[in-house]
């Protein structure tokens, strides 16, 4: 191939292809350059806008305790771990943070990984081998999916929350391994995995069940534990009913990073098998003791969580009143369904014109013709930043044609 009278080398001609067309379905993503801290009132591209788009759930990454306790690791540990956990990267703060995430989520412990992805990736590979089957769910995250991918086992994906299929697929896996592998919270739609009836059919068919947490952990539940916990006292979902537990600290924790959970014998095999833990620097310090901070802070102040609610209540309480299509959620993560990406594209550019941040989310993060405005809301959201959302979805509704905004009648 001759571009500007140059060969294209083989291995790259595919590439300003795929490139192009994605350009011309509307589907190239752009950063955003932010200046200053992650906070509801911030600056992107130079500009201030009011944002409903970060995973901050709680206003945790700017808290001043967070930001003293960072400083702190720093002066103690340095900048940097220096090397894996195998070698000399594994700090004491390290160890105290695995040991108050084990006692927060009710497991015997909990090992630390650089990122939610590394995490999800080296955990499904160490449970698995070639004469394994994983079954996910279709609107898993894509760090789960890639798990399942890039692993020696056979990947197939089951219709959204539907037990009937998870359990038809696991009649089908006849004799095979299986992991059953689920978002907590469904980063896209905001809804939860049905654990209850998941658990059940584990137990039935003696399959392993694997929970990433990554949007519910620090928001749902009394004491903060997210899906493994009820709403209504101190009870946790155990570690043989849930046995595989993922949390990341990139949401509600305010840090980066992520750990997973589980019974003696897990976390034991897991040093030594997952990769993704052995083969990569540790976390730093610095990062281990901000983060064990904001544990603090989620456990000490449930306020925040209630705050959140009440947010989460009055914006769909709100959205209700203008017909807006909203998907059934009661968590952080509330997704306007608009089907088409140009749709969804010119509503998030009509916020932007009233100061206002909010991501379209389009394929391939989520399934062609389910183009969606998401909007996530934080404790640290005050009344009157919500209540301009909500105005300015007014706006929307009455510029966009009905047929345009979708379905109302999927709002609930």
């Amino acid at each position: 191939m001759i571009a500007n009278g140059k060969d294209i080398p083989r291995w790259r001609s595919a590439l300003q292809p795929a490139l192009e067309s994605r350009r011309t379905l509307g589907l190239i993503r752009q950063r955003q350059v932010r200046q200053g801290p992650c906070q509801p009132a911030m600056f992107l591209n130079d500009r201030s806008l009011i944002s409903f788009c970060t995973n901050d759930y709680l206003g945790l990454s700017n808290h001043p305790d967070v930001l003293a306790a960072f400083i702190e690791g720093a002066r103690e540990y340095g900048v940097g771990s220096g090397a894996s956990h195998m070698v000399t990267g594994h700090c004491r703060i390290h160890d105290q943070l695995e040991e108050a995430l084990a006692a927060f989520t009710g497991r015997d412990r909990a090992l630390l990984f650089s990122t939610g992805y590394m995490a999800n990736l080296g955990v499904i590979n160490a449970l698995t081998n070639a004469q394994s089957l994983v079954l996910q769910d279709e609107l898993n995250h894509a760090s789960l999916l890639d798990g399942g991918w890039l692993s020696r086992a056979t990947s197939r994906r089951y219709t959204h929350a539907n037990l009937s299929a998870l359990e038809q697929a696991l009649r089908d896996a006849h004799s095979a391994p299986t992991l059953i592998v689920t978002d907590g919270v469904f980063s896209m739609d905001g809804d939860v995995a049905p654990l209850s009836g998941m658990i059940a059919l584990a137990r039935q068919y003696g399959a392993g069940l694997m929970v990433d947490d990554a949007h519910g952990m620090g928001c749902l539940g009394l004491g903060g534990q997210g899906v493994i916990a009820s709403d209504n006292d101190d009870t946790l979902i155990n570690q043989s009913d849930i046995p595989v537990l993922i949390g990341t600290f990139g949401k509600a924790f305010g840090t980066a990073g992520a750990f997973v959970a589980g019974d003696e014998g897990l976390i034991d095999y897991l040093e030594q098998f997952a990769r993704t833990y052995t083969f990569t620097t540790a976390m730093p310090p610095a990062l281990a003791q901000a983060t064990l901070a904001s544990l603090k802070i989620i456990t000490a102040e449930p306020w925040r969580r209630q705050r959140l609610q009440m947010l989460i209540n009055t914006f769909r309480s709100g959205m209700a009143a203008l017909k807006l299509p909203l998907l059934p959620s009661n968590t952080p993560v509330q997704a306007l369904m608009l089907g088409d990406v140009d749709r969804a594209l010119a509503a998030s550019q009509f916020l932007l014109s009233r100061g206002l941040q909010v991501s379209a989310i389009r394929p391939p993060t989520v399934p062609a013709g389910s183009a969606r405005l998401r909007i996530t809301l934080s404790a640290v959201h005050t009344d009157v930043q919500l209540q301009c959302l909500l105005d300015a979805m007014a706006e929307l509704a009455h510029t966009f044609s009905r047929s345009e905004m979708g379905d109302p009648n999927v709002i609930d």
